[in-house]
């Protein structure tokens, strides 16, 4: 093992999980709020009583169905013509043949946001304002979700009101949840859409292998979870209050018909927030930015912080599914990681962060002394921040960058596999029953055999004290945290191979190119890897 891993074992050894977690939970609250005379609602400042507000976009009315809306980048196609991307089941059967994860989900990127381009999407909107894409053809997202599952799904699973399925409604301005106890079974969901409330799947993924396949997907383009809402919402009503969320909303309209109303932010502090809004009355919004119908086929992307609201049309039902990701990964968010960790070492390290306090020092600070002229006063700050410039050269960044990326492999979705990965992995092992005996219980990896990650992000080496840790996706739940995350300890012979196999991802190594020292560790690691599911073979394994 080379010394850059020595390196951060190191700064691992001085952490400790308390210092991170009292960070963590001291992040600042949402600001109290207060009332202005225009109706506006901003954050309370004690220096100042003026804040700063956003420049509003230009209000724009509902389009016609001759109109393209106006300010936002609008995409409008022709019943489809031109289009060279394919429907979503041959999609999908496509990106099964492509050699790299990675390449698969900027595929499935892009088709999701066709006909603009990702690079023009994440320089122009991501993070900056909302894109609307108007297809004229219903059957851009056939296959994704439709109402025909979601009736099967009522049927067949274990849907629990409250835990995978919300019901709601918003009338005269309040909003209401009507989730009983227990089951959600078709005889009760039904009613209640029929009696015009809206319905929320939490989590379809959990039930649907295409959302599952989808979302397992994009969460590489992101680097972030892929997650997913479904909504179906009666004619006529309105399932929601105005609000805003705390994720990048990618809303795909995939039956009927949805009017949506979309507003700027209402402040600077509103801006990329790192919480969801509570619901707002009308007169606390504004006038949208966006007002316009998505049809069958439509995409409308907002970023986090951007007000919305959507009602059904009162002919036609709607169905949409909004995929989402960013939520808490923010460089605050990683500053929150880096931060008490810095301090941590510098602790440690440094004398100066050891020395006492003024004896005197609450005479003259804190807010009740903030307006005071006092010499002592500044150079108490100045001390402050001679210290902070001293604790950004200690920074332990690549480590807190592993601190986060732990959290995101236990958010991610474990892989859907196609075929062959299935047929070269522990989850296609020929092992079985017969004949009142267990069967081909053993496969045989031999040194030529050649494996490889199951995909480009399915495992991660992060030091963590003492110990080097793998982390791994490939275990985890379709529901959200119902697992531990996944780890194993790494044996000090197996990490330079580790690390080898990660970078080499997407060839495939013969176990007897692994850089450990004897033939035992190779195969060792190599055994490690298949039971856990982490990697698959070139060719399918044979029994024993």
């Amino acid at each position: 093992m080379d010394r850059k891993h020595m390196s951060a074992l190191s700064i691992y050894q001085t952490l400790s999980e308390g210092a991170t977690s009292e960070v963590q939970a001291k992040a600042p609250a949402a600001k109290k709020i207060k009332k202005k005379e225009n109706g506006i609602q901003l954050p309370v400042n004690k220096k100042s009583n003026k804040k700063k507000r956003m420049k509003p976009l230009k209000p724009r009315v509902r389009p016609s169905s001759t109109d393209k809306p106006k300010g936002e980048k609008v995409c409008e196609t022709d019943d489809g013509e031109g289009f060279d991307s394919p429907a979503l089941d041959a999609l999908l059967t496509d990106l099964a043949k492509v050699n790299n994860s990675r390449e698969r989900a900027n595929r499935l990127f892009q088709w999701l946001i066709h006909p603009v381009q990702d690079k023009s999407f994440l320089r122009d909107n991501w993070e900056k304002k909302p894109m609307l894409i108007q297809r004229q053809n219903p059957d851009y997202y056939k296959g994704l979700f439709s109402t025909a599952e979601f009736d099967q799904i009522l049927r067949n699973d274990d849907v629990q009101y409250g835990v995978n399925l919300d019901v709601t409604s918003y009338t005269n301005g309040k909003r209401e949840t009507h989730n009983p106890p227990g089951r959600a079974l078709p005889y009760t969901v039904w009613d209640f859409y029929e009696s015009g409330c809206s319905l929320r799947m939490l989590n379809p993924q959990a039930f649907s292998s295409t959302v599952w396949q989808v979302l397992s997907i994009l969460q590489e383009k992101f680097g972030s979870m892929a997650g997913a809402n479904m909504y179906l919402t009666p004619p006529g009503t309105q399932g929601f209050a105005p609000h805003y969320d705390d994720i990048e909303a990618f809303v795909v309209q995939l039956e009927g018909k949805k009017h949506w109303r979309v507003y700027n932010p209402r402040s600077e502090e509103e801006v990329l927030p790192l919480g969801s809004s509570p619901n707002f009355s009308q007169k606390e919004i504004g006038q949208p930015i966006l007002d316009v119908v998505l049809e069958a086929g439509d995409l409308l992307y907002f970023p986090r912080g951007f007000i919305h609201q959507g009602d059904c049309l009162p002919d036609v039902h709607s169905l949409h599914i909004t995929v989402s990701s960013y939520q808490r990964n923010s460089w605050g968010d990683l500053l929150l990681k880096l931060m008490p960790a810095a301090l941590e070492i510098a602790m440690e390290d440094d004398v100066e962060f050891r020395k006492g306090l003024p004896l005197d020092y609450l005479q003259f600070m804190g807010v009740q002394n903030s307006e005071k002229e006092d010499p002592r006063r500044d150079k108490f700050i100045a001390h402050v921040q001679g210290l902070m410039k001293k604790l950004i050269q200690l920074a332990p960044v690549d480590a807190s960058v592993d601190q986060k990326a732990k959290d995101f492999l236990h958010d991610c979705l474990p892989p859907l596999l196609n075929s062959e990965e299935k047929a070269g992995s522990v989850y296609g092992a020929p092992a079985r029953w017969g004949g009142g005996e267990a069967l081909n219980v053993t496969v045989e990896l031999k040194s030529q055999t050649k494996i490889r990650l199951m995909r480009a992000g399915a495992a991660r080496l992060c030091s963590d004290g003492d110990t080097v840790r793998l982390y791994y996706t490939t275990e985890n739940s379709r529901v959200y945290h119902k697992e531990e995350p996944k780890n194993i300890e790494m044996k000090a012979e197996h990490i330079d191979a580790m690390e080898f196999l990660i970078h080499s991802y997407p060839k495939f190594v013969s176990v007897a190119s692994l850089p450990c020292e004897t033939a035992e560790a190779k195969m060792s690691l190599a055994e490690l890897l298949f039971e856990k599911g982490m990697i698959h073979t070139a060719e399918p394994l044979t029994a024993k």
